[in-house]
């Protein structure tokens, strides 16, 4: 990456001011459904994780022999700051979905109690391992990335791109689709292709139909996790 890409983020991310950043996750045993990964396959792969937010999935992927990589905005802020961002945000939602909470299926997590366990369980453990292993963790602003061209096996995006459609436009969704490809060797899998609603993405075809032309092999696939109502499918982008 260039200097100027280099500064033009570091930029972005220091005016940018922490309540404006949603610090939650999701635990690995989720990203093992959401994504159909197999654990014991793993090992000696590179991943990226991106954005990966206060998701347990880096400390545990590396703890299984992976060589994973968790990339956000968030980590240009101190790690204590995190820490209470991320309890505070997982307080709101809990509160939030009580209100909403026939748009969810529950037989993943029981009850709102037992999604708050979760969801802390994987606030504790990322920031853990951020405390151990800070190199893991990298500051980025999409549409860039710091990391040089085909560094990642794998690249797991989940619960940013289509999911906040009403807030990024195609343009975004585009340079952001091409960036995660740029810096992946293999295979990019995106979770889920639904955006708040439930609805697949209005405009996923149009956002394939830029990426179509440079070979690579396209597919959406249902997977083992449902959440959200009607988000249970992935995008998959292979090279």
């Amino acid at each position: 990456m260039s200097e100027n890409r280099r500064e033009e983020q570091t930029g972005r991310s220091s005016a940018l001011e922490l309540d404006q950043i949603v610090f939650i996750g999701r635990t690995f045993e989720e990203y093992v459904r959401m994504f159909d990964l197999r654990p014991e396959e793993l090992r000696g792969t590179s991943i990226l994780d991106c954005p990966g937010g206060a998701c347990s999935f880096t400390a545990r992927a590396c703890e299984l022999g992976a060589r994973a990589v968790a990339a956000d905005i968030a980590y240009a802020f101190d790690l204590e700051s995190l820490r209470l961002k991320g309890q505070a945000d997982i307080d709101h939602t809990m509160r939030q979905l009580s209100k909403v909470s026939d748009g969810f299926r529950w037989e993943e997590h029981g009850s709102i109690d037992g999604l708050k366990v979760e969801r802390l369980r994987a606030l504790r453990e990322s920031t853990d391992d951020m405390a151990n292993f800070p190199e893991r963790y990298v500051s980025a602003v999409l549409p860039g990335l710091p990391f040089e061209d085909e560094r990642f096996d794998l690249t797991l995006s989940a619960h940013f791109l289509f999911t906040y459609a009403d807030q990024l436009d195609l343009d975004f969704h585009v340079r952001t689709l091409r960036e995660l490809l740029r810096v992946t060797k293999g295979e990019l899998r995106i979770f889920p292709t639904a955006d708040r609603s439930g609805k697949r993405y209005s405009q996923m075809d149009e956002l394939l139909a830029s990426v179509a032309d440079s070979g690579y092999s396209v597919s959406e696939v249902k997977t083992a996790y449902e959440f959200q109502s009607g988000a249970h499918t992935m995008l998959i982008i292979r090279k």
